[in-house]
């Protein structure tokens, strides 16, 4: 029979899996009597883990929220699915300004990793290979962003300490109605109440942020990562670009995503009005070439100057003889 102790853990790992765990269930599970469950839970109970009696018909023991985070047992694939998420997580700009509790948590999970398992995360880590190279993106504080999501969640108002592009520091009031990761940043979507007007900062130039009494009302068709998105593609830019594109939305997008470019039905069936800012139009008769649909570019001039000179330096290529033997 196995030690009280790894018993004791067992039946902890069989209550942080969820849900009601019936005496009967736990007995068996553990191969021991139902007063050996009780002695278990008793053991438990003593270190301050929050385990609950259950009763009735299905009664039996659930692990409840406590006021510290308990040890968690892992099973192989588990602890590899958090390892995994961690490292994941901070490629994809995830992480917060406090980064080092994410290593500290990793490095705490792979050190006790059985030898065959930390094997297979070693071969898991050698043969993954990423497509583009981690950014070396500012992140929020940890602080701030539990406090802005809390408030998202709640339909509180919250007051920020916020840093703009110029360096000008404010105070702003804010009623945030979502939290969108974009492009590795962090962003908090919400109305300024003093003039009613959407606003989207970033969250890792709020070095305060504080909840403030009342509540308010969500916007009606909340859409957060759309507002994003929009807002992205009407900045203001050096060139207002105005298209025409024969084709269907989805294939637009496929090269000009909404970050990029607004996308609206035009007058005639099966073509799209397509308007774009940019700082450089350099990159537009590529993009343009790549979508392979039929367009008629409105604005501005330099645009069509760019796809014609384009369009026959791919001619010249085109006709060009290969001289290799």
């Amino acid at each position: 029979m196995a030690r009280p102790t790894a018993q004791v853990l067992a039946l902890l790992e069989l209550l942080q899996s969820g849900g009601v765990r019936t005496m009967a269930e736990l007995a068996e599970r553990l191969g021991v009597e139902p007063r050996t469950v009780r002695r278990y839970v008793s053991h438990l109970v003593d270190l301050d883990l929050p385990v609950e009696s259950v009763r009735g018909r299905y009664g039996g023991y659930r692990l409840a929220a406590g006021y510290r985070l308990p040890p968690l047992m892992f099973n192989d694939d588990e602890a590899l699915a958090v390892l995994l998420g961690l490292i994941a997580g901070r490629r994809a700009g995830l992480a917060t300004a406090t980064g080092t509790a994410g290593e500290t948590a990793a490095a705490k999970i792979r050190r006790v990793l059985p030898p065959r398992t930390a094997d297979r995360l070693d071969a898991a880590l050698q043969s993954l290979a990423f497509t583009a190279e981690p950014g070396d993106l500012p992140a929020p504080r940890s602080d701030v962003l539990l406090a802005v999501a809390e408030a998202v969640r709640h339909h509180r108002p919250i007051s920020l300490q916020y840093t703009s592009g110029n360096g000008r520091r404010s105070v702003r009031v804010l009623h945030p109605s979502g939290l969108v990761n974009h492009a590795s940043r962090w962003y908090v979507i919400g109305v300024d109440p003093d003039i009613g007007e959407e606003r989207t900062l970033r969250l890792d130039r709020i070095a305060d942020a504080r909840p403030l009494p009342g509540s308010f009302e969500p916007p009606a068709g909340n859409d957060p990562a759309g507002h994003l998105l929009t807002s992205m593609a009407r900045a203001p830019y050096q060139h207002a670009v105005s298209l025409r594109i024969q084709g269907t939305v989805e294939q637009i997008r496929r090269r000009l995503p909404a970050s990029v470019a607004e996308v609206r039905e035009g007058a005639d069936e099966g073509w799209q009005d397509v308007e774009i800012r940019a700082e450089s139009l350099d990159w537009l008769p590529g993009v343009l070439a790549a979508l392979d649909l039929p367009f008629v570019i409105g604005r501005p001039d330099e645009l069509r100057d760019r796809v014609v000179a384009l369009a026959e330096r791919l001619a010249a290529s085109a006709r060009r003889e290969s001289t290799s033997s």
